[in-house]
């Protein structure tokens, strides 16, 4: 593979191991134990021990901080720590950071990972029940009084523009969900392992907030994952090819909120995921011909087709032709809507098995994926490639 240099951090790092929890809806167990568990599963991945681990990378929204994680999993001294904000906008950010400490000697074995009792515990999806006095609980005074409560109502807000405006149905989105669970269905470690759902099941689900229905939404999952970044030189003697870093990238939109942009001047697009775009495009030297795989962030059914368009797979408003088509393998492990949701993070792990050729769907020479990160937020992304 022909890599560009163009920001200094192509080809200088790559994914060496992936681990995880069972994905679950009641694990039992604490998050601390949880990101352990995953922790130690990537490692033995790689095939590194946890005294091999000088850096630390999370979310916020996690209840386990990195020095904890690392006292707690074994590993020793520190030299990088880092803690990437807007929940699930973070996931490819994560890797991002570990990348660059990594590409820049700050360190050599950095762990990424995220790990809660989403189902069992503290409910994203529940929106706001209580807010911290800031300046994004205050922004968000403009849209609560009306009952914009929660991140399903932020959604269905553009989702509602955005049929009006390529004057399509609801029923536009089912194509996404189908994916979605086909590939679950095949997947083993998926909660809906074995369970496909057909466009008529779409239809049929309950509206949680029109245009929105159950179908449309992602699952609530207990579980943690974990990744292992180190340098691509470093990774090929460990026990996988490793899963090379073509091209990272963070993205915040003009006016940008945390999923209530919506004093934009166009409600049917994801300004973000066009900054993230542009620059994993420009980065790479590569472009949607060039992807084989994509696993894009579908906490909502929706914006999996804006995201599409955003990156130039197909024009706008025309996405869901696009996905009914299987014109671009998506979510090869079933997404969020079908394996779990982990903020995104499982969703790098199949990225990685796709370029390794260990995925339970794979792709014959796939050889680059696209992963991208929650939508609505501040985002990010990556593209992973073969080494060589």
């Amino acid at each position: 593979m022909s890599i560009r240099r163009a920001d200094g951090l192509a080809g200088r790092a790559a994914v060496a191991g992936i681990g995880a929890t069972e994905f679950s809806k009641d694990s039992g167990r604490s998050e601390l134990k949880l990101a352990v568990e995953a922790v130690h599963a990537a490692l033995d991945d790689a095939g590194l021990s946890p005294a091999d681990v000088d850096g630390m990378v999370t979310f916020t929204m996690d209840t386990s901080p990195e020095i904890t994680v690392a006292q707690a999993a074994g590993a020793g001294e520190l030299s990088f720590f880092s803690r990437v904000h807007y929940g699930g906008g973070a996931a490819c950010a994560t890797v991002q950071q570990a990348a660059l400490a990594v590409a820049t000697g700050v360190a050599d074995v950095v762990v990424c990972y995220r790990a809660f009792n989403e189902r069992s515990g503290r409910r994203f999806g529940s929106g706001v029940q209580r807010r911290e006095p800031s300046a994004e609980g205050a922004a968000l005074g403009w849209q609560l009084p009306f009952g914009l409560l929660t991140p399903a109502s932020w959604v269905a807000m553009t989702a509602q523009r955005y049929l009006h405006t390529y004057g399509l149905t609801p029923d536009a989105f089912g194509h996404v969900a189908v994916t979605g669970r086909r590939h679950a269905a095949r997947n083993p470690a998926a909660y809906f392992y074995g369970k496909p759902i057909t466009l008529a099941d779409h239809a049929a689900s309950r509206w949680i907030v029109e245009p929105l229905r159950l179908l449309d939404c992602c699952q609530e999952t207990d579980g943690g994952q974990a990744i292992v970044v180190t340098s691509v030189e470093r990774a090929r003697d460990l026990r996988h090819p490793p899963a090379v870093i073509v091209a990272a990238a963070q993205g915040a939109g003009r006016n940008q909120e945390a999923m209530t942009s919506f004093y934009r001047d166009d409600l049917t697009g994801l300004p973000e995921t066009g900054v993230v775009a542009r620059q994993l495009w420009r980065t790479s030297g590569l472009g949607p011909g060039d992807i084989d795989v994509g696993i894009l962030y579908d906490h909502f059914t929706p914006f999996v087709l804006m995201q599409l368009e955003e990156f130039g797979f197909c024009r706008p408003g025309e996405a869901a032709d696009f996905v009914s088509a299987d014109a671009l393998p998506l979510n090869t492990h079933g997404g969020q809507l079908g394996e779990g949701y982990l903020h995104g993070m499982n969703g790098i792990a199949e990225a990685v098995r796709q370029v390794r050729g260990t995925s339970v769907n794979q792709i014959p020479g796939a050889a680059r994926t696209l992963v991208t990160a929650g939508t609505g937020v501040p985002t990010s992304g990556l593209i992973l490639g073969t080494d060589g």
